[in-house]
Order: structure tokens, then C-alpha cells, then sequence
């Protein structure tokens, strides 16, 4: 079996939030501004590829009195990735010493994965390979699964794919892989046990 990981609130987690405290006076605040300007839907092309001077074109067009906030999104990008899920990659330890292959499969754009190698050089030794989706202009769907395959001569039968998302977990099944829907190291652990796995 073929283990592949995403990364984002796996093992790394992730807090949007983080970038934009100093600007607000409270997460309330935050998360009111995330969906007005459409913060997730944003970031998600970015996620497909998009450029930093691009994706801050496209928000001045419908909130331009945010455009320099959401440009410096950019710069804090460091302050939403600090902290590693330790659990999860005691696992992925685990996992890699009883001899299966580990890989990386992450929606992540192409300005800001510099910065996760910078903050966790772990991120750049983990994987045999990792897809990351703003390289490939593939954000997790069929045949971004099917990408990591042929690179690297895998079934994906044989593939385990380990997310948060459960849309996304839910597409790697209907590529023909495993699936784990991510919501914790301890359900991952005992759903990887329950498989003879771990």
C-alpha cells in the first residue's frame, strides 16, 4: 500500500485567521471579513495555480478597499502554518518504518508552498514525491490522483489518501484509491489499525 498525505490541517495545521489579527480586533471580526470578500473561494484558485499579482487583481476588482490587506495575506502567510499535528506524523513514522511508501498530495498555491518548505523543512524530505496542486493547475479532483500515479508508476488500488476534506477523500475513491477522511490523529490511527495497516 501506497500511503499519500495531504498536508494542510494534517500535518500542518492551518489558521487563515492568523493574518489578518492584527487587523481586527477580534476572530468574530475575521471570520465576517473571510466571507464577505469570499476569502476561501479566493485562496481555492491560488490553490489552482494563481499568482499573487493575479489573485490580488481579481479581489480589486469587487473590494478594493481590501486589496492591500488581502496583498499582505501573502506576506503573513508564515503566521498561519506554525505548527506542526505532531500525531500525525509520529503516524507517517510509523507507517514509512513498516516499509510502505509515503507521498504528498496538497492543495497549496504556488507563492505560498515556498514559505511551508521554509517554515517546516520536514515538508521537503517527507514524501518519495508530492503533487502540489498550484504546480500542476489541478486542485484535487480525478485527475490530479491520476497524476501522482503515472509519475510514479503506482495502482491506485494500492493508494491510501489521507485528507481533511471530505470532498476531497470522497474524490480519491471515485479515482479508484482508499480513502481517509482526516479529522484527528486518533481516528486516523484506528481506522489505519482496523486496516492491518498500522
Amino acid at each position: 500500500m501506497n500511503i499519500v498525505f495531504d498536508i494542510g490541517n494534517v500535518l500542518v495545521a492551518w489558521d487563515p485567521r492568523a493574518a489578518f489579527r492584527d487587523a481586527f480586533d477580534n476572530d468574530t471580526e475575521i471570520d465576517c471579513f473571510l466571507a464577505d470578500v469570499g476569502f476561501f473561494e479566493w485562496n481555492l484558485e491560488q490553490d489552482r495555480g494563481r499568482r499573487r499579482a493575479e489573485a490580488v487583481a481579481a479581489i480589486a476588482g469587487d473590494w478594493p478597499a481590501q486589496a492591500a490587506l488581502l496583498d499582505g495575506f501573502f506576506d503573513r502567510f508564515h503566521l498561519t502554518i506554525q505548527h506542526k499535528i505532531a500525531g500525525t506524523w509520529a503516524i507517517m513514522e510509523r507507517l514509512r518504518a513498516r516499509g510502505f511508501r509515503i507521498f504528498g498530495l496538497t492543495n497549496w498555491g504556488p507563492d505560498t508552498w515556498p514559505v511551508a518548505l521554509e517554515m517546516h523543512p520536514q515538508l521537503g524530505e517527507a514524501f518519495e514525491d508530492v503533487v502540489v496542486s498550484g504546480h500542476e493547475g489541478l486542485i484535487p479532483q480525478r485527475e490530479i490522483f491520476e497524476l501522482l500515479c503515472r509519475r510514479n508508476l503506482l495502482s491506485p488500488s494500492d493508494c491510501f489518501f489521507v485528507d481533511d476534506s471530505k470532498k476531497n477523500a470522497d474524490g480519491a475513491r471515485a479515482a479508484g484509491w482508499q480513502a481517509h477522511h482526516f479529522v484527528g490523529p486518533g481516528g486516523l490511527r484506528q481506522d489505519l489499525t482496523e486496516r492491518g495497516l498500522l
